[in-house]
């Protein structure tokens, strides 16, 4: 029986194995009903504390808000998409929403690298270059910033989003993604996407933190609360740079090479088809990395969650702690580092 999915070499073979095919029916509606909820609360919840309680408003705090924005407009899509699974691959929903969920989801993929690239960069400037950071916190920056990353992001899939079709094939009707449209496009397109998207914004980061870890290491207290949040957050976007978003594009374009390529074994089609399918949902897992993002990124949304949630009922030693890590040496560079680092995270 045909498959939009493989090849009419490869749809009817009899050897093959429908590991793809049950991995599609457990796993992604499993995975995507379990960020969505995580999703759902933690988001709106952050999106709470931003708007009821966060005083002032700075730059980042507008890029973080915009990324939560992000992820919840993925978690619009991600109910559709997990009854589609559940169906066996059988789209109701019309081709205009089929584009939808599927232009959304490489959205907040690309929307949050962008996001969380911007991020890195006005660190390293409070951070590396203090002298700047009273100007880099002010508000008009990071909305300059946010409106650059939706734009950027806007345009990088926006070419495909016609290609995002549906297809009526063996009584029922498919919503096909990226990698299983059209390979002779999808090829070349998925490589500048990974290229612009991904490496670029991940080559950025990489400099930036590391240029932040030279700077945060120089003078003493390298041990102190605020290090030791600033390198938590470092290894944070690093690990949903490289966990979340380096499998997907590694087998997005594997996925698509074997399509362009019919006569490739029909076993090693299918595992790599299950492979890309696994991948999906652990690149959107940096919605669940996002949220103890918002806490290490400075501590005027900790403090504004604990006020809004009253949670210092169940953490009354909180204060008397914070009074106690006060440094009483003279003001140093060091003091200066650090300094910069929280303003920038206010």
């Amino acid at each position: 029986m045909s498959n939009p999915y493989y090849g009419s070499s490869n749809s009817s073979s009899d050897s093959c194995t429908n590991v793809d095919d049950l991995v599609k029916r457990y796993y992604l509606p499993a995975m995507y009903g379990a960020i969505f909820i995580v999703g759902v609360v933690g988001n709106i919840t952050a999106l709470l504390v931003y708007v009821v309680k966060v005083r002032p408003w700075r730059s980042s705090t507008i890029i973080m808000v915009n990324l939560v924005i992000t992820d919840l407009l993925f978690m619009i899509s991600m109910p559709f998409l997990t009854y589609y699974y559940v169906s066996d691959d059988s789209w109701t929903l019309g081709v205009i929403m089929c584009r939808f969920t599927r232009f959304i989801f490489h959205f907040n993929l690309y929307g949050s690298i962008l996001f969380l690239t911007c991020l890195a960069i006005f660190r390293y400037v409070a951070v590396v270059h203090p002298s700047h950071g009273r100007i880099i916190k002010q508000k008009r920056w990071g909305t300059l910033a946010c409106v650059l990353g939706w734009t950027v992001a806007v345009a990088e899939i926006s070419p495909v989003f016609n290609h995002f079709d549906t297809v009526p094939q063996n009584n029922k009707t498919y919503c096909l993604d990226l990698a299983s449209s059209n390979p002779q496009i999808m090829w070349p397109y998925s490589w500048v996407l990974t290229v612009l998207g991904y490496l670029v914004p991940l080559i950025v980061v990489c400099i930036c933190y590391w240029r932040i870890m030279k700077v945060l290491k120089k003078g003493p207290h390298t041990g102190s609360s605020k290090r030791v949040r600033a390198r938590r957050l470092i290894v944070l976007i690093l690990t949903c740079f490289i966990v979340c978003f380096f499998p997907f594009h590694v087998l997005r374009a594997l996925r698509i090479y074997t399509r362009l390529t019919p006569e490739s074994d029909c076993m090693l089609d299918r595992w790599v088809h299950a492979a890309y399918i696994i991948s999906r949902p652990i690149a959107v897992l940096n919605i669940i990395f996002n949220l103890p993002l918002y806490t290490l990124s400075g501590d005027c949304f900790k403090q504004a969650f604990v006020e809004m949630f009253k949670c210092d009922r169940f953490m009354p030693k909180t204060k008397e702690v914070v009074k106690v890590a006060v440094i009483s040496t003279p003001e140093t560079d060091t003091v200066k580092v650090q300094s910069s680092w929280d303003s920038a995270g206010d």
